[in-house]
């Protein structure tokens, strides 16, 4: 495997990244770290931040998601259960499942989210 064939590798500090915020969505915000601009050949690396109030409707699509909270508390529902989560979580929602996030804490809430490269998949 060379250079040529995956890119460059990328070292830089996830504030460096511009933050954009969430389509349809309230008080919410992406940096997107790593994705197939950079040459990554499998998976995109993000970083959500949500205020506190903030949320993510209810939603589904075809690829799967890793999603690691790094501070603040989240309530996800994904599929018919809902969980309240704090910072150390990790958590996995396969594809095509419903899933839907809060942050009802009172602090930023900030997660990595990671997804594969797909023809559908936003990176």
């Amino acid at each position: 495997m060379s250079v040529e064939e995956f890119g460059e590798p990328k070292v830089i500090h996830y504030t460096k990244v511009e933050r954009v915020e969430v389509r349809n969505a309230e008080k919410t915000w992406i940096r997107v770290l790593i994705s197939k601009r950079d040459g990554a050949p499998t998976y995109a690396m993000r970083v959500f931040e949500m205020e506190p109030g903030g949320h993510i409707p209810l939603h589904d699509h075809p690829w799967e998601h890793e999603i690691f909270v790094l501070e603040g508390k989240l309530r996800i529902r994904i599929g018919d259960d809902v969980y309240e989560v704090s910072d150390g979580t990790a958590i996995y929602i396969p594809p095509n499942i419903p899933h839907e996030y809060w942050n009802v804490g009172d602090k930023l809430l900030r997660f990595i989210c990671t997804i594969p490269h797909k023809p559908t998949a936003p990176t």
